[in-house]
């Protein structure tokens, strides 16, 4: 259980390749925003065959079963999770916006649609996307409702004969300035107070009147990760493009998408962990000063223990999530506990890992400064490192 199978070295190796062959030669550029990273990730699909599987397996499924989308394919996703989790540490290793990207849209928006979505959703929406054929986003943070993700909702949904008509904006999206298919919650206004309007999901489509995006946002870290805006001026939307049913309970539905971000989360840390611990293992041998390697001077030494002792410990965290999903295990307290651990410790890491490589640390050439800046993002995102927390205490209280 705590050590990778042979087919999860097999998966490592596949895509540690690729990423040192052709994703790390292209990270300069998506960091200027001169390319971006979809067509690399369709490269990535097709060249290494998971396009193909994935779409292959989910049309198999939908010719043997009618109807929403538990069985096959997700169930054997859950039960070797572990080969996700290697495939995002790879990408993470080398550009963590590359893995938001990624995962943002086939984990958050093309899973959303595969786990809730009906047959006719799956087949039109959700394959093309879990494919990446075409992008996708999932759209929940607000302006006025970051970690109030629900009760600060002010976009509606009103029914209107066969269609809803949906007003508001959405920031802070992964992937929205390119999306082809969105996924984005709203409150169904029939007249009620606000406090009893339930929150659903609709699947929108870029082209649709009224529905417009913004231009990437210039950020601190994560810069070859397109993020933005979404905004719904009465956007008229056919009933059969809401998410599930209206009697279902899709603020479960949200907070279980929010829990397997938050599950995914550790891999990334890891990813960048692992990375900035080998590089600066290599460099406190080899940096010379005062006539000697640098890793025999304590204070590098004590940086170095302390980044391994963070690399087992995300490990180990995984390797828990892992059998959780293999078992049917939920226990959001330790997912939430997990996210806010693995992205403190990938902060930390890189920080001292810039410290120990000095100047050089600090320069680009290294790649470390911005495994750094992307790590910050890890405590901000799929709720802040303090609302996580906040959330395990107020858990282990109702205990």
């Amino acid at each position: 259980m705590f050590e990778l199978e042979e087919q999860h070295r097999m998966i490592e190796q596949v895509f540690r390749q690729f990423c040192e062959k052709e994703l790390a030669p292209q990270v300069d550029a998506m960091e200027k925003g001169e390319i971006l990273p979809f067509d690399l990730i369709r490269k990535m699909m097709d060249t290494l065959g998971l396009g193909e599987m994935l779409r292959s397996a989910l049309e198999k499924r939908l010719e043997r079963k009618e109807g929403k989308g538990e069985g096959d394919v997700l169930d054997a996703a859950r039960q070797d999770l572990l080969n996700s989790y290697v495939i995002i540490k790879e990408l993470a290793r080398v550009s963590p916006g590359f893995a938001m990207s990624w995962g943002a849209g086939i984990g958050l928006c093309g899973m959303a649609i595969i786990n809730k979505g009906s047959k006719e959703q799956i087949k039109k929406y959700g394959i093309p996307v879990i494919s990446f054929d075409k992008i996708g986003c999932w759209a929940l943070t607000e302006p006025e409702a970051g970690s109030d993700a629900f009760g600060g909702m002010r976009s509606v949904a009103k029914p209107d004969s066969d269609y809803y008509i949906l007003n508001g904006t959405k920031t802070f999206i992964t992937n929205a300035p390119y999306a082809d298919i969105m996924i984005v919650y709203a409150k169904i206004d029939r007249g009620q107070p606000k406090k009893e309007q339930p929150v659903h999901s609709f699947i929108l489509e870029r082209g649709m009147e009224g529905l417009s995006t913004g231009k990437p946002f210039e950020k601190m870290g994560m810069k070859d990760s397109p993020t933005g805006e979404i905004f719904m001026e009465d956007v008229k939307v056919p009933k059969n493009m809401l998410l599930g049913a209206e009697k279902d309970n899709i603020r479960d539905a949200a907070k279980e998408s929010l829990g397997d971000e938050r599950s995914g989360l550790p891999a990334m840390s890891l990813g960048i962990i692992e990375k900035c611990y080998e590089q600066s293992l290599k460099y406190a041998k080899e940096r010379v000063q005062f006539g000697r390697p640098i890793g025999e001077f304590q204070a590098v030494q004590l940086k170095l223990a302390n980044m391994y002792v963070h690399l087992q410990n995300v490990w180990n965290i995984i390797y828990r999530i892992c059998w959780m999903a293999k078992e049917g295990k939920r226990d959001f307290a330790f997912v939430c506990a997990s996210k806010s651990y693995c992205a403190q410790a990938a902060v930390e890491v890189a920080m001292d890992a810039i410290m120990i490589h000095g100047g050089y640390g600090y320069m680009r050439e290294y790649n470390i400064e911005k495994l750094a800046r992307d790590a910050k993002l890890l405590e901000i995102g799929a709720g802040t490192t303090d609302i996580n927390l906040l959330t395990v205490a107020r858990l282990e209280l109702q205990k």
